[in-house]
């Protein structure tokens, strides 16, 4: 079982990038994910997430109406497409999954099983 991110760089505030998170090992329609970030000095914060049923979405505030995720199961991929980057974005960002998330849990990183390596993303100004 694996996840990996790609599609991180060193972009300019206002640009957009799109981030992959590919799984093998498990059929992605049976999972939950959610994307991950953390900077330098700062914990974890949860950024987006698609439920595995009826793949309903959910946003952190601060990317709400900038980030879009999505998923191919038939690729076993989810993307995050991120719009109107800002120098505050610059992280390494994580993707998780889980087969059994609640709802209640979405946004907590800690109730996912399986996470992919970071994909670094630096927005500079």
């Amino acid at each position: 079982v694996q996840l990996q991110a790609f599609g991180g760089g060193l972009v300019q505030a206002g640009d957009s990038l799109r981030l992959s998170c590919v799984l093998s090992g498990f059929t992605l329609s049976g999972y939950s994910v959610g994307w991950f970030r953390q900077a330098p000095g700062k914990e974890r914060e949860f950024v987006a997430a698609i439920r595995r049923n009826g793949g309903h979405t959910y946003y952190a505030d601060s990317v709400k109406g900038r980030f879009t995720i999505s998923r191919e199961n038939a690729k076993n991929t989810v993307f995050l497409q991120m719009n109107s980057l800002k120098p505050e974005d610059t992280a390494a960002y994580y993707c998780a999954a889980d087969s059994s998330l609640i709802l209640s849990n979405i946004r907590n990183g800690y109730a996912y099983d399986w996470w992919g390596q970071g994909a670094q993303v630096t927005v500079s100004s």
